[in-house]
């Protein structure tokens, strides 16, 4: 028997020909030369058809492996290679540098859906070299019944990029990469794989390896020096987030070339996007709230360099690819050392020198808390969602899903994300269903990840107190063996970055984070499902559009939560005891003032007349003396509190709308007495809470004024939470 194309490669010396030629059109230089780790990599795959790990510092050049080692496998005759990335930004950089070496790509994902059908003839004329899609790919079920079995029958490679994401233990935990183990486990035995990754520990890649491994097969793990000799790191304790910002709209154009401002929230980016813009700077913001078409355009111009910087969240992270990145600057510290190394691996990859600076701020703890609480599954939501979709008799969308369990729906798509890897449930056409496997909560693993995180946050504290080299401690938190003093960060050669801040910019970033005012705009939607949940008015169900009649009209607070300038205070006056108790106070004056500056501020149709309070069982000092601080400072009638539920605890911590607005329907009412105030008040009435979180506590007792004779509500809060 004659063996195929794809059953031979060539002699090792002809390989290394064929594979430097690749790179030298890659590269555009006749001379190009391959680093250290790179050609074995490539044999390996190539002419040993082997499991590959690759561990290499950002901008090593793990594209260039394994873009040559599909074109030498498409030239063996094999089929293309699929390349599960990520993230879109990351996609289209692959796309274009593939592109520009002649390699030809398509990308799969959820921003080009109007190309697929285009992309899917492609492949059927095998024109295509590499395939790039979203791991979430992998679990549709057209891509996996249509496509992806066509992939496997002919797949020349198969490269999972970001490769840390697979695990538990990673920085940047995606459950859909759990799928590729079992994408591997289909593979026939002549297919190479290829993993990699910039940012994993020794845990992460042992855990990578093992899933690697699927099928008991040997796997070649490459790993080598993480240091980066560009990168020159340094801290600057500049305490709060006026003087952050004051610094950077000072020495922003010290900082040679373009680059990165990393914040650690929408709020904050935005916020200092548009300080910074005002102060001159051509800065764009780059966040989970950008559209996508704004998301590329903004990418796009800081690659041709027509921006400072892109002031950005994690949106903005693995496998952005600009080469010649001047600088990345955290207003905020991550809560990792690995994640930290992730994202100031942007910079410097094709230059001498990148300047690298930390700006941690004292609200950083407080961030990292709430986003650690948002992560994991629990047994109870999950034992919520595998009993509705039991009792349903159809696959059931994520809406339909969130109607009938307590869960908001981003914590809802990432729990059916982690019972359909561990194989609880599937994703089918018109949504989810069970597969009646049991699904059991591991305690043990879930206490070892929240106690894991704990220790990097830890360590990301300690690199900011270091008397040692920066560069040799971030390695090290990779387990990197070869870790050593870099001699060019601030502890090892001294402070390379200026330290003042002048005291006009000061205060000038004071004035810009105090301003204060955010609108809230009211609900005009019910929430599907309540009608499963009993709520019925007036004889009917409660669905669709909220009548005019019972709105609230837009509504302010002073600021969110997450905000820069007065997201500290609010943190500090929400803030629980040791017991985790509310602690309860009177507004602070200064806070009392900023309330008195957004409401003579605001822009409404009709000044308010009087002031209603809603009950809080946890804060009901804050409440009665924001309320009635209010009416006094602006003259209005004080008409008291709405009634509290003599039933009524501090509420059931329902976490999606429909719930919600179950635990809210009856817990207020309108007091006899307080009814007949309304009906004689000749405009709006304020309604005054301490916190907007989800906006239905408003919506619900608008409703119940609205009905109670009030003409107009104004719902008012110190803050909004998210």
């Amino acid at each position: 028997m004659t063996p195929s194309a794809t059953d031979t490669a060539p002699p090792t010396s002809e390989l290394r020909e064929r594979a430097t030629a690749i790179l030298a059109d890659l590269t555009g230089r006749p001379d190009a030369a391959f680093h250290p780790g790179q050609y074995e990599a490539i044999e390996a795959l190539v002419a040993d058809r082997r499991r590959a790990l690759v561990v290499q510092r950002t901008g090593w050049g793990k594209s260039a492996v394994y873009f040559i080692a599909a074109l030498l496998r498409r030239r063996e005759g094999a089929g293309p290679a699929l390349i599960v990335s990520p993230l879109l930004a990351l996609m289209r950089d692959q796309v274009r540098a593939a592109e520009r070496a002649g390699v030809r790509a398509a990308a799969i994902n959820s921003a080009n859906v109007a190309e697929w059908r285009d992309i899917e003839q492609l492949l059927d004329d095998d024109a295509v070299d590499v395939l790039f899609v979203s791991p979430e790919r992998l679990v549709n079920p057209r891509f996996r019944a249509e496509q992806l079995p066509r992939l496997v029958a002919s797949l020349g490679l198969l490269v999972i990029d970001e490769a840390h994401c697979i695990s538990d233990w990673g920085h940047d935990f995606r459950p859909d990469y759990r799928r590729i183990r079992d994408l591997i486990g289909e593979l026939g035995d002549g297919v190479p794989v290829l993993a990699t990754t910039a940012t994993a520990n020794q845990r992460v890649v042992d855990d990578v390896a093992e899933q690697l491994g699927t099928g008991g097969r040997d796997v070649f793990t490459l790993r080598g020096a993480l240091a980066r000799d560009s990168l020159r790191l340094g801290v600057l304790e500049l305490g709060t987030a006026h003087r952050r910002l004051a610094w950077l709209a000072e020495h922003l154009d010290t900082l040679p070339g373009s680059g990165i401002i990393y914040c650690l929230t929408v709020s904050a980016a935005e916020d200092a996007a548009a300080f910074l813009a005002k102060a001159g700077h051509h800065v764009l913001p780059y966040t989970g709230r950008t559209d996508a078409a704004e998301r590329q355009a903004a990418e796009e111009a800081l690659q041709a360099n027509q921006v400072k910087a892109l002031v950005a969240t994690s949106a903005l992270g693995m496998g952005f690819d600009k080469p010649d990145l001047g600088f990345v600057v955290h207003v905020g510290a991550p809560s990792s050392p690995v994640a930290y190394y992730q994202q100031v691996g942007r910079a410097g990859r094709a230059t001498e020198r990148a300047d690298v600076l930390l700006l941690p701020g004292i609200e950083d703890r407080d961030i990292w808390h709430w986003f650690a609480t948002n992560a994991m599954p629990t047994q109870a939501r999950a034992d919520a969602v595998l009993g509705a979709l039991a009792e349903a008799d159809r696959a059931l969308s994520v809406p339909a899903l969130e109607a009938r369990v307590d869960l908001r729906r981003g914590p809802l798509e990432l729990l059916l994300k982690v019972l359909a890897v561990d194989g609880a449930v599937e994703y089918v056409s018109g949504g989810w269903v069970g597969t009646g496997r049991p699904w059991h909560y591991d305690a043990e693993r879930y206490e070892r990840i929240a106690t894991a995180r704990v220790a990097e946050q830890d360590a990301m504290l300690a690199y900011q107190a270091l008397d040692s080299c920066r560069m040799a401690f971030l390695t090290r938190q990779l387990d990197d063996p070869h870790a050593a003093p870099c001699g060019r960060c601030d502890v090892c050669a001294g402070s390379w970055y200026p330290t003042d801040v002048t005291v006009a910019a000061t205060s000038t970033a004071s004035e810009a984070l105090d301003r204060v005012g955010v609108a809230v705009p009211p609900r005009a939607l019910w929430p599907t499902g309540l009608d499963r949940l009993g709520i019925r008015a007036d004889g009917k169900n409660v669905t669709g559009k909220i009548a005019a009649a019972e709105q609230a009209e837009p509504g302010r607070v002073v600021a969110r939560l997450t905000d820069l300038g007065w997201g500290g205070p609010l943190r500090e006056l929400f803030a629980s005891d040791a017991d985790g108790r509310p602690i309860d106070a009177q507004v602070p004056a200064e806070l009392g003032r900023a309330c008195l500056r957004v409401l003579r501020a605001w822009d409404w149709a009709e000044r308010p007349a009087a002031v209603v309070w809603v009950p809080s069982v946890g804060r009901p000092r804050l409440v009665e003396s924001l309320a009635t601080g209010i009416a006094s400072a602006g003259r209005l009638t004080l008409l008291g509190p709405l009634a509290l539920n003599p039933d009524a605890g501090a509420g059931r911590g329902a976490s999606n709308s429909a719930y919600r607005v179950r635990d809210l329907w009856e817990r207020f009412a309108v007091p006899d007495q307080l009814a007949e105030e309304l009906r004689e008040v000749r405009g709006p009435v304020l309604l005054v809470d301490d916190l907007i979180d989800s906006r239905w506590t408003m919506t619900v007792t608008a409703r119940l004024l609205r009905r109670a004779g009030a003409d107009s509500v104004l719902p008012f809060a110190l803050a909004l939470a998210g």
